[in-house]
């Protein structure tokens, strides 16, 4: 099944409840026992504070700022976080030069008093634009300085406070061809290269990813890619790594993800899974749950055992405020939690995922 654009994630809804029913039987038996202690190496956290690696989830303000189960099991199993939608430029930006941070702020704080590492989730995307700039019929000259701006203003608030940035968010379409953005469309593929060096003056110690979806096997996709970091690094761009949001269906990883990750990290880049879900057509059998385990456990293996992996984001913490069943119609149960936040089989794939004993 193709996968749409992650742009359609703008708004969540709940999960369905004809699903609910069949999750918690599903999970019903065999749970991981847990311990309040975000140390303890029974927690997805323990495990890649072990290794040295992040484990992280997207975070959405509303549930952030009013349920308690959803932050209790955030700030155990997690030692990073990616700001949802609040990092987003029609988020921070809605009014030219009127600026609302509250959202961002609420996160980074939270994570700064729970000792998560922050992602600042994007800079350069075709979505989620406020009004005034998609239809602002801006020259390319406005347009490179209201960029610039964006990007320079946006990691100066948090210079320090976030170690990594998707600075430049879906730039390619399926075939390997530059996807018609505003920013393609006016200022051409330098506008990549531009916003990765004025990210770099912003905050020299954050990594910079280009991040993108469907790029995770060997394909047209990931080949253009491939060749435009690599021309990147020869010009000497600072880019740091290639995120792989891995928005999967159950049982499709691809076979030739882990390979294909070796290839980026080869040029010395880190790599990340940056947006990791497994999507289940509804309602969610038992042997989907195993096989939507096993992938877990699969997509996390195959960063991790790739020299330059620097962790795993998965996109949300539990299907009760998951993306998936407003966008995919007839799918859900992506994430390793279900909506009362009791671990699915997929918790223990993703934690045998990051538990090199296991």
């Amino acid at each position: 099944m193709p996968h749409s654009p992650a742009g359609h994630r703008r708004r969540v809804r709940r999960l369905p409840l004809v699903a609910v029913g069949a999750l918690v039987a599903a999970t019903a038996v065999a749970l991981p026992q847990f311990t309040p202690d975000a140390k303890a190496a029974t927690t997805l956290r323990g495990y890649a504070d072990g290794r040295g690696v992040k484990i992280g989830a997207a975070v959405g303000d509303g549930p952030l700022t009013s349920d308690s189960g959803y932050t209790t099991v955030l700030d155990r199993e997690f030692n990073s976080v990616t700001a949802e939608n609040a990092m987003k430029w029609d988020a921070v930006e809605p009014t030219r030069g009127s600026f609302n941070w509250a959202a961002a702020d609420r996160l980074v704080a939270h994570a700064s008093a729970h000792n998560q590492g922050v992602r600042g989730h994007t800079l350069a995307w075709y979505a989620q634009l406020p009004s005034w700039l998609k239809n602002g019929n801006f020259s390319a000259s406005e347009l490179n300085t209201i960029l610039k701006g964006h990007i320079d203003t946006e990691i100066g608030r948090y210079k320090g406070k976030v170690y990594a940035w998707d600075v430049v968010n879906e730039a390619f379409n399926e075939d390997g061809s530059m996807r018609g953005s505003l920013w393609q469309t006016k200022l051409g593929t330098g506008y990549i290269a531009n916003a990765l060096r004025w990210a770099h003056a912003a905050d020299p110690a954050a990594k910079l990813y280009i991040n993108d979806y469907n790029i995770e096997a060997d394909n047209a996709k990931s080949d253009a890619l491939y060749s435009l970091a690599k021309q990147l690094l020869a010009d000497g761009v600072p880019l740091n790594g290639i995120g792989f949001q891995s928005h999967f269906v159950v049982g499709q990883v691809p076979s030739t993800m882990k390979a294909n990750l070796k290839r980026f990290s080869d040029l010395g880049l880190e790599v990340s899974v940056t947006e990791l879900d497994i999507r289940i057509p509804l309602p969610a059998s038992s042997a989907q749950l195993a096989q939507q385990s096993a992938d877990y456990k699969l997509a996390s293996e195959n960063c991790l055992g790739v020299a330059r992996c620097a962790g795993v984001t998965v996109w949300g913490v539990s299907d009760k405020y998951s993306w998936i069943p407003g966008t995919f119609s007839g799918y859900g149960a992506a994430l390793p939690y279900d909506e009362t936040y009791a671990p699915k089989p997929a918790y223990a794939g993703l934690s045998n995922g990051l538990n090199p004993n296991a």
